[in-house]
């Protein structure tokens, strides 16, 4: 019988959050409070619970943060005005744009129109070409969660094989770039990857990040191996899955992340993070 050990992300996080709590405290002796301001355009409901979850957590570990619900109907020129006031505002360290926004919305213009120093997302391309380089500014919060789960598992990336599946912006691509950095041997494969098990049967780790159920089961994979979901899906019953089999996977894998409980507490971990980081360096430059 396979001893597979699920990595929890609830447990990793509830420790980085604490640490976040710590170090705003002691930001707010010297009158510094780590602020972020998020845009939500439109009213998808998805969007909506993402960002209250965004701005209850600020709210908890001692950040500020504010919240600009715009209608559907906002104009690009409008948003791009709110997004330079609050480049302007000394008391936003981090600026957050909810995605997707509407059609009529350029959302690479609006988040090329963010500060680089407030984009805590880590999507401007800024931030993108300094992670490319490996000196970045601030890493994309879902990757570097997956990042902070392997090291908090003492989990060694140097050497090891790794698969992305996936090639987004905001996952595959960045988490690349953070396993190349970490040592890695990486190999990324998408939806137009001919045959998935050659690659994934000889991975160490393994990393999904499509947006598709079942996208992996265990028959892909060698004994032992790690394997982090990042998907968030509902299947046919519509019930909450990730990208994995995550049945069959633990009959192989050697580390696997639930769905939910893995990657997703992360992600929000990470931003706080980085609004905590963006404070503390506006805070050394200005002390």
């Amino acid at each position: 019988m396979n001893q597979v050990t699920i990595i929890d992300g609830v447990a990793v996080s509830r420790t980085l959050r604490q640490e976040v709590s710590s170090r705003a405290a002691a930001l707010h002796k010297v009158g510094v409070v780590p602020g972020l301001a998020v845009i939500l355009v439109g009213d998808d409901p998805a969007s909506a619970v993402y960002v209250r979850n965004k701005v209850k957590a600020c709210e908890e570990h001692g950040l500020h943060s504010t919240l600009d619900r715009l209608p559907a109907d906002t104009t690009e020129i409008e948003l791009l005005a709110r997004i330079h006031e609050l480049n302007e505002d000394v008391r936003v360290h981090g600026i957050l744009v909810q995605l997707p926004l509407p059609q009529h919305i350029d959302s690479h213009k609006v988040i090329e129109a963010i500060a680089p120093e407030k984009d805590v997302d880590g999507f401007h391309v800024a931030n993108v070409g300094a992670l490319m380089t490996g000196k970045a500014g601030f890493k994309p919060c879902t990757p570097n969660g997956v990042m902070k789960l392997l090291e908090a598992y003492d989990i060694s990336i140097s050497g090891k094989r790794a698969v992305v599946v996936g090639r987004s912006n905001i996952v595959g691509k960045p988490m690349t770039m953070l396993l190349l950095e970490a040592g890695a041997t990486v190999t990324v494969c998408h939806s137009k990857t001919p045959d998935l098990a050659v690659h994934t049967k000889d991975a160490d780790i393994v990393v999904v990040a499509v947006g598709k159920c079942n996208v992996l089961n265990g028959a892909m994979l060698k004994p032992g191996a790690i394997v982090i979901d990042v998907g968030m899906n509902r299947n046919g019953e519509g019930k909450l899955c990730g990208d994995v089999h995550f049945a069959s996977v633990c009959d192989v894998a050697g580390y696997a992340t639930p769905v939910p409980g893995g990657v997703g507490p992360m992600t929000i971990t990470m931003l706080l993070v980085n609004t905590l980081e963006s404070a503390e360096r506006v805070t050394a430059q200005h002390p």
